[in-house]
């Protein structure tokens, strides 16, 4: 498979493949025992993390007096929050709130990796959702796919001989990619107002 044609590869990393599969392993039931154990000793360790850098808060004063520069706009700021910096990581953090220092470093990293993907990660999700809402928009037969700027030829070419009803259907068509489904959402919803005006 394409990296470029999966549909919301944010979701798709290697660092939590772990965490994506072996819930299916395990309802399938080809996940042993050992396995099953050391990933929920993981994702308990993970959802501890999570808890511990989402309750604690820092000020800018207070980020400031450990060496650690945020906007001075008075906001408070959870760890998981201020872990999105680019130049913070746990091992800073732990100046604020020294009980970090214990987190593993596997899962260190892992809360490290989430942060810095979590604004992509939340629009991301907003898309997923957004899509989810318009999979039944009904697609005009006599949508002309020439006018619609953005495609690539192949993907102008495959909706004209598909000329799916629904933008669900264009989904489902190999070789349409998300970006040209958003295109083409865009095109639809444009023309729809227009015609309203």
């Amino acid at each position: 498979m394409f990296t470029s044609r999966a549909e919301y590869r944010l979701l798709l990393r290697s660092d939590n493949a772990d965490q994506r599969l072996t819930p299916l392993g395990l309802a399938a039931g080809c996940v042993g025992t050992r396995r099953a154990g050391a990933f929920l000793e993981k994702m308990t360790a993970v959802t501890q993390a999570r808890e511990i850098l989402e309750s604690h808060q820092a000020t800018p004063h207070e980020c400031a007096a450990v060496g650690i520069s945020v906007n001075t706009d008075g906001r408070r700021r959870t760890g998981m929050e201020l872990l999105a910096y680019k130049d913070i990581d746990v091992t800073r953090l732990s100046a604020l709130w020294p009980e970090l220092g214990a987190m593993p470093d596997r899962v260190a990293a892992q809360m490290e990796i989430e942060a810095h993907y979590a604004g992509y990660l939340d629009r991301q999700q907003a898309d997923i959702d957004a899509y989810r809402r318009d999979e039944a928009l009904a697609l005009p037969q006599t949508l002309d796919y020439d006018q619609v700027s953005g495609f690539s030829n192949e993907v102008r070419e495959k909706l004209k001989i598909h000329r799916p009803a629904t933008l669900g259907a264009a989904a489902r068509i190999p070789g349409i990619t998300p970006a040209a489904l958003t295109i083409l959402l865009a095109h639809v919803r444009r023309t729809k107002r227009r015609a309203v005006a």
